[in-house]
């Protein structure tokens, strides 16, 4: 239980990270079209991690 609980905070952590780099790619999007660009990429990164983490959240999930 406790490494669902890990990946929960972990998860949630990432989905904050997520949102903020998103924002911040729509923010400077005709501002500075490199920070858009970069943030995006990390937000595509990011996502990556998150979908990896919910594939383990379902893995373990259905063993308990």
């Amino acid at each position: 239980m406790h490494r669902l609980n890990k990946l929960s905070i972990y998860r949630k952590h990432l989905e904050d990270r997520y949102q903020r780099m998103i924002e911040k790619s729509s923010d400077y999007r005709y501002i500075d079209e490199t920070k858009s660009d970069r943030a995006a990429f990390k937000a595509m990164k990011i996502r990556n991690k998150l979908n990896r983490i919910n594939y383990l959240n379902k893995e373990f999930s259905g063993i308990t």
